[in-house]
């Protein structure tokens, strides 16, 4: 290929490159330099000082040890049930996919919210059980911490998992069997060692996932004295007297623990990684359960669902419902005011409401941009693709709040020559940022089914690139495109980390309307916002399933 057609073709990713360098790399630099930058020279003493304070030393504690207890509870939660999905007859109730995903879609600090209207003192349960009237002191503890926690991720588990047994041959224990292996046997032997590198992986992003997680420890952990990672970072950035240097070396210890576990999870996975799925065929059928098992099954698939699901989601609407809190459950204290008083009454919920839709739109609609553009670029340059798309995918592997706090940073720092800190303006680009790798994973399934000789065709015929992309191209790429978007969009209306730290003063988001409302005391009010919140976003994604099969047919 001739040198200017090189150059042609590397000039769009290298200006992505340098894009992606200055939103994500430079924030997540500026991080680094705080941490060990102080009076304009290099030094460590500041940071071992921040370490070495006892408060921050036992949170650091508690985070590993949550992230721990969590990664135990929710694999006691999905194992029997990632089991009973794959190889027995339960598998054959495809509603339960959907059901068992609705804690994973639920914001985790309205979940946590719904929980605590149930356990406390005078709350739902002491109202429906009067002896429970003091409430369920034990739920206010580490222990209350990690089942709230565990109920909110023990789906993804689950769902890598289920996938992982369905890849087992049913061969392979049948051989077992007949060479006199007993269940206990074939378990141990086979089952659970072919299972270890999916779970490692599973294991791993729950232990991030709960290390990143900032909503249910600010709720919950908060008021029982439990401080991780992400309160305390939040804690030094946004509550006076504000540290953004120890704010930065926690951030920088959190990101440190993250790629430490990376690396122990990829060596695991390159040491216990079967090839299950090959050329020949292999047979798979359900295993039949006793009617004794069946009964146990379906009290524990119900169980599971009524504890995750039904409980905070009754504590939600039914706090929204209720016109005196005083009276709670008591017939005739219902009404539909509150949802009135969020569209009549309340100036700062429409506002709250129309900032988090501008956002959701705006910030997709760059993300969809932005990241076409990447996988295009990835695609025509090959030798800047592994950059583009470590750039892209960065946000993903790190914590949120480590992200934002960077973003801050940096551009507070720069602040002379875009001016664009206190605006709505950089909470746009931090949505940007933390969002992007959902429109880059979407665009990028969809541009591995499209060959390149659709588009070598159209330019032997003469079309300009211009003319290839819009007929050829973004045809093939909307469905991507269209589900990025929309994800994008969804979780942006919900995101709360984000505008809690950076938004400009006296801006409220969804979020950040919710757990006003929730701390000041009027409860009914924000649980009627949470109602909303989840409405819109369970339309959203239920639309955006429809739509993704309506394209598909």
């Amino acid at each position: 290929m001739p040198l200017r057609h090189r150059l042609s073709g590397s000039v769009p990713a290298i200006l992505l490159a340098a894009l992606l360098g200055f939103l994500i790399v430079c924030p997540l630099l500026a991080i680094f330099v705080k941490a060990v930058v102080v009076d304009g020279r290099f030094t460590l003493s500041y940071a071992a000082a921040a370490l070495g304070e006892r408060e921050n030393l036992e949170m650091i504690a508690n985070s590993l040890l949550l992230g721990a207890l969590v990664v135990v509870v929710s694999t006691l939660i999905a194992t029997p049930l990632a089991y009973l999905f794959s190889r027995t007859s339960f598998a054959r109730h495809r509603a339960f996919d959907v059901l068992f995903l609705i804690p994973f879609m639920t914001p985790p600090y309205i979940a946590s919210m719904g929980w605590i209207l149930f356990m406390q003192k005078w709350g739902l349960f002491g109202q429906l059980c009067p002896s429970f009237a003091d409430g369920v002191a034990p739920f206010f503890s580490l222990a209350g911490l990690v089942l709230v926690m565990s109920l909110h991720i023990f789906p993804f588990m689950m769902t890598i998992l289920r996938n992982a047994m369905m890849n087992i041959p049913q061969s392979l224990e049948e051989s077992a069997a007949v060479a006199g292996a007993g269940f206990g046997l074939r378990l141990r032997k086979i089952f659970l060692p072919l299972l270890s590198g999916n779970y490692a992986i599973g294991a791993l992003l729950v232990f991030v996932k709960t290390l990143s997680e900032y909503g249910t420890p600010y709720t919950l952990g908060r008021r029982i004295g439990f401080d991780v990672f992400t309160t305390d970072i939040h804690r030094y950035a946004a509550v006076a007297p504000v540290s953004f240097g120890k704010a930065a070396v926690l951030a920088s210890v959190l990101v440190a623990v993250c790629l430490f576990l990376w690396m122990i999870q990829n060596t695991i996975t390159a040491r216990r990684s079967y090839r299950l799925v090959g050329g020949k065929g292999s047979r798979f059928a359900l295993a039949s359960l006793s009617p004794s098992a069946q009964c146990l099954g379906w009290f524990y698939v119900s169980a599971v669902f009524f504890i995750a699901v039904i409980i905070p989601y009754f504590s939600v609407i039914a706090t929204s419902l209720i016109r005196l809190r005083g009276y709670g459950l008591a017939p005739g204290n219902f009404t539909l005011q509150h949802y009135g008083a969020l569209f009549s009454d309340s100036e700062s919920a429409l506002a709250a409401m129309g900032n988090s839709l501008f956002l959701g739109v705006v910030s997709a609609t760059i993300c969809a941009v932005l990241g076409t553009a990447v996988v295009l670029a990835v695609r025509r340059s090959p030798r800047w693709g592994r950059v583009l798309e470590a750039a892209g995918l960065l946000p993903e592997m790190l914590p949120g709040i480590v992200l934002v706090i960077g973003l801050m940073l940096f551009w507070n720092e720069i602040y002379a020559v875009l001016p664009l800190y206190n605006t709505m303006g950089i909470l746009v680009v931090t949505y940007v940022v933390l969002f992007l790798p959902y429109t880059i994973q979407y665009v990028t399934s969809a541009a591995t089914q499209m060959s390149r000789s659709l588009t070598e065709a159209g330019r032997v015929f003469g079309g300009r690139p211009f003319y290839i992309f819009r007929r050829i191209t973004f045809p093939l790429l909307f469905r991507g495109i269209a589900a990025g978007w929309m994800m994008t969009f969804i979780i942006s209306v919900r995101e709360l980390v984000a505008p809690s730290l950076i938004a400009p003063p006296n801006t409220l988001v969804v979020s950040t309307y919710i757990m006003r409302e929730f701390e000041q005391g009027s409860v009914s009010l924000g649980m009627s916002m949470a109602v909303l919140c989840v409405a819109v976003t369970a339309a959203a994604l239920l639309f955006l399933n429809r739509y993704i099969r309506g394209l598909s047919r």
